[in-house]
């Protein structure tokens, strides 16, 4: 298990820093850059799970940790965005570093937009509490368990730099892509809703959002592999 009660290190400072940094400092800053892209996934990550576990555990403490976590989340993806940039003003990069840093601006958007869903599902979840667990959500979490996979891989793949497993993943998002369509036939045709019709609208918001939570691991494996290959 992850500890995520981490301190988040000294930042860049171009007061701080020379003008024209050594090649030894910039890649120093660069690795601390891409260290800190991984501690934010590992951060979304656990986001994840905790959704899983309201959803699915009902276990409403975990999606009040969702809440808390993010904001750490999103100051990550502040600090890191920040980051990048000074480190595109503070040296000209060469193209392969300019190729990386870019890449890492849009990915964690990625990784930040997949926690914003996580929250989502956490707040959803908290609002299915008082009704009975509807039958489809063993397919639900099956769906959420692929979203979750798609994402380590993902970061596996940014983490060794494997542009072959991050392409992968695309294959993976056609498996979410056919859940969702099932399950969306499932629900929006269902025509026996005892009362209140909330519960349904709900799930179909939580598969929505999971839709959209594979899309953007997909992008984040097509990102590992633009840095790699310089190929879009």
């Amino acid at each position: 298990m992850f500890d995520f009660n981490f301190t988040l290190p000294s930042r860049l400072n171009p007061r701080l820093e020379s003008a024209k940094p050594t090649r030894l400092q910039f890649e120093r800053q660069l690795r601390r850059v891409q260290r800190d892209v991984l501690r934010m996934g590992a951060l979304v990550e656990n986001s994840c799970w905790l959704a899983r576990r309201a959803l699915f555990d009902r276990d409403l403490e975990a999606a009040q940790q969702i809440a808390i976590q993010d904001k750490q989340i999103d100051q990550l993806y502040r600090q890191i965005e920040l980051d990048c940039v000074n480190l595109m003003a503070l040296q000209s990069p060469v193209t392969q570093d300019l190729r990386l840093l870019s890449a890492m601006m849009q990915l964690v958007r990625d990784l930040e937009r997949i926690g914003d869903y996580a929250e989502d599902l956490g707040e959803i979840a908290i609002k299915l509490f008082p009704y009975p667990v509807h039958s489809c959500m063993e397919r639900v979490k099956v769906m959420l368990d692929r979203c979750r996979a798609m994402l380590a891989m993902g970061l596996a793949a940014l983490s060794d730099l494997d542009a072959e497993s991050g392409l992968d993943i695309k294959m993976k998002d056609d498996a979410v892509d056919d859940d969702y369509a099932s399950l969306y036939n499932l629900l929006a045709h269902q025509t026996d809703v005892p009362g209140i019709i909330e519960p349904i609208v709900l799930l179909v918001l939580v598969i929505r959002h999971l839709e959209r939570m594979a899309d953007h691991a997909t992008n984040i494996g097509k990102r590992v592999a633009y840095i790699v290959t310089g190929q879009r």
